[in-house]
């Protein structure tokens, strides 16, 4: 097991609008997806020298992720995941990451339906 296994950093209910589903209906207006990320790196560095650039810069992670799920229209929940999971792989100290989108009133008589993925920068 590699070091960074256990160290992880949250970023917990990040909300975003964009174009998602398959049904014309859900093509025309932007809605409301919620989206946990879970970002797998080694902040042994950071913790000995209190310095932001021995870490995962998570505000600029945020920040590209709002932007590609704000630009984005798919047809999947499970496409979507997938590009953020791509865009967070691409932060320099992340070498793997969980996301989780999930889709508010996308199911009648459900609060959400969800889909959680996790990738690794090696692919595995």
């Amino acid at each position: 097991m590699t070091d960074y296994a256990h160290d992880r950093i949250f970023i917990r209910d990040l909300t975003a609008r964009c174009i998602l589903g398959i049904f014309p209906e859900e093509r025309v207006k932007p809605q409301e997806v919620l989206i946990n990320l879970v970002l797998f790196t080694d902040t042994r560095q950071a913790g000995k020298t209190d310095c932001i650039e021995d870490t995962v810069d998570y505000k600029a992670i945020k920040n590209k992720v709002l932007e590609l799920v704000e630009q984005s229209s798919f047809f999947l929940v499970e496409k979507l995941a997938q590009q953020i999971a791509d865009c967070c792989l691409n932060a320099e100290g992340v070498q793997k990451v969980q996301v989780t989108v999930d889709k508010p009133g996308a199911l009648r008589f459900a609060r959400s339906v969800a889909v959680e993925i996790i990738r690794t920068k090696d692919g595995q």
